[in-house]
């Protein structure tokens, strides 16, 4: 993610902006350019904007009813009710970041209406007698509306003894199981690379997530695991990993797009000084994303103690998860071989 300039007085534009607060001009997002844009007769905006839960311009040249990120919706909650409605929004906003990286890496996902069987789409539930799972089924990514309050999302990460829990970590997680169908469980070779790296996939994954909740992590897990979680099963772990893989690129693009550099001048041994400069999302080398990731977040987590908050990112990159980085940064990257 970045920051977007007005087209019509250039001041700073953030994402989920919809009209210039310095000029006033109406805006929306434009993801075949990038870029946001001024409302014009001419351009359609995405029929959800009329309920204030998106910001983006529908294909160009088309007539769709719906930009590239709401299409893939396939059940929403009902919005009759103002706290759904309130609640959907949120999700709408974490949705359109998780689509923002989908389509910088130009990553295969059409819509369950241009392929019944390998389309994306997304179930936005609310809680009836029983609550609804996060999960994905074949495309088919479900979440619970609840998790847009952020008591009930704070009950559930404590519950669960998650670190870190949020909307844009749910989808970016459970796009990981997507993106494991459509790039490595048909594709011999990666999928032999991914088992060396993640482990058997056809370990039986209830009995997996059985154990795992029963008996825990193993004590040595952060060796080779980017999460507690990601030891449950080899799907788990890419997913995880995948997960990670999209906080980093995207959270070091707005660094650079703020133009922060890392000099501590503590560090006598440059090991938390960055100020490199290049695309995270195009970057096809992991040791330079890292190089610029470890500083920051360094930064990053003593910025938030200073305010008593946890550490913005709790997690610890060892070289066995790097190495699972680089095999997901090499698949999104086309046909090469991991490094």
């Amino acid at each position: 993610m970045r920051l977007f300039a007005c087209p019509t007085c250039a001041q700073p534009v953030y994402f989920e902006n919809s009209a210039c607060v310095a000029c006033g001009t109406a805006l929306a997002y434009q993801p075949d350019d990038n870029a946001f844009h001024a409302i014009e007769p001419s351009r359609l905006v995405c029929e959800n904007a009329g309920l204030a839960a998106c910001n983006w311009f529908v294909p160009e040249g088309t007539t769709d009813a719906y930009c590239r990120s709401c299409r893939h919706n396939q059940t929403i909650p009902n919005l009759d009710d103002p706290a759904h409605l309130a609640d959907w929004r949120k999700i709408q906003e974490a949705q359109r970041r998780a689509m923002y990286s989908f389509l910088r890496l130009d990553l295969p996902m059409p819509t369950r209406i241009e392929d019944a069987v390998n389309g994306l789409a997304f179930n936005i539930l609310a809680d009836t007698a029983e609550p609804v799972m996060t999960s994905h089924d074949d495309g088919l990514i479900t979440l619970a509306l609840s998790e847009a309050d952020d008591t009930e999302r704070t009950r559930r990460r404590s519950a669960m003894g998650e670190p870190y829990r949020t909307i844009l970590g749910h989808f970016r997680h459970e796009s990981g199981h997507y993106f494991w169908d459509r790039l490595v469980r048909d594709n011999p070779d990666q999928l032999a690379r991914c088992r060396e790296l993640f482990g058997d996939d056809s370990e039986d994954y209830d009995a997996a997530l059985k154990r795992h909740y029963e008996q825990g992590p193993p004590p040595d897990w952060q060796g080779d695991f980017v999460s507690s979680y990601a030891t449950s099963h080899a799907w788990e772990d890419f997913a995880e990993t995948w997960a990670h893989y999209l906080h980093i690129v995207d959270t070091l693009e707005m660094a650079q797009s703020f133009g922060i550099g890392i000099h501590p001048d503590a560090d006598d041994s440059g090991a938390l000084t960055t100020s490199a400069v290049f695309d995270p999302y195009a970057e096809t080398k992991i040791q330079r994303v890292i190089a610029a990731w470890v500083p920051l977040t360094a930064a990053m987590n003593s910025l938030n103690r200073c305010m008593g908050a946890p550490d913005l990112y709790p997690f610890v990159l060892s070289p066995s998860v790097v190495q699972k980085l680089a095999f997901i940064q090499a698949l999104v990257h086309g046909p090469r071989n991991p490094v």
